[in-house]
């Protein structure tokens, strides 16, 4: 694989599911610089995979491969944070502001639901996606145009009790706050392209075609 060591953008993979769809398997295929959660590499590795950073509190990365990739493990033993907040903060701090996160849902359901809910956290730190073999969630804090195709299905989760506007979708939010997260879901793009104008922090989930 031939990676732009020095680029700003990096796929991280967490310890969910790996992906079968092929546009998640296209950004870790693309990747310029692949930042493996310490949960994810024996898998990763055992696939074929070349990490070109570790990163986690290194309790579940096998003495083989801890030994076999030391000059590129980081350690961080902090007990606050998951290994993916771990990553991304890794990401971050090594000049890497535009992030797709892969393997961040398919397990278990509470750590699918706080991975997706980290998203508003992370987007105040560097511009990220979480890709699934469903469909693509941007977390998203102002007015943001979106790509889209008619009939696309969308949903919108608000982190933030607050007023939110959408403009070109099938059930359009008008000055409306979301007070559960199943309110927002299960909406149709109209168009090439939509747009949702919001007073606190969303996460927007974009379907495949």
């Amino acid at each position: 694989m031939n990676r732009n060591k020095s680029a700003t953008t990096a796929v991280i993979i967490a310890n969910g599911r790996f992906p079968k769809h092929p546009v998640p398997l296209s950004y870790i295929r693309d990747a310029e610089y692949i930042v493996c959660c310490d949960g994810a590499v024996n898998d990763f590795i055992a696939r074929g995979g070349m990490p070109d950073a570790i990163v986690g509190d290194c309790d579940s990365i096998s003495e083989e491969n801890k030994n076999r990739f030391v000059d590129i493990l980081h350690p961080d033993s902090d007990q606050e944070t998951n290994d993916l907040t771990k990553s991304v903060r890794f990401c971050v701090e090594n000049g890497r502001q535009e992030i797709v996160i892969v393997g961040g849902t398919g397990r278990r359901e509470d750590h699918t639901i706080g991975n997706i809910s980290l998203l508003a956290d992370y987007e105040e730190m560097a511009k990220i996606v979480m890709v699934t073999d469903w469909g693509i969630f941007t977390p998203i804090q102002s007015f943001t145009a979106f790509k889209s195709y008619k009939e696309e299905r969308v949903s919108i989760f608000a982190i933030d009790p607050k007023e939110l506007t959408t403009y070109n979708l099938k059930y359009e939010i008008n000055g409306r706050i979301l007070t559960n997260w199943w309110q927002g879901t299960l909406n149709e793009s109209l168009g090439d392209s939509f747009s949702i104008d919001p007073k606190g922090r969303v996460i927007v989930f974009q379907v495949y075609k």
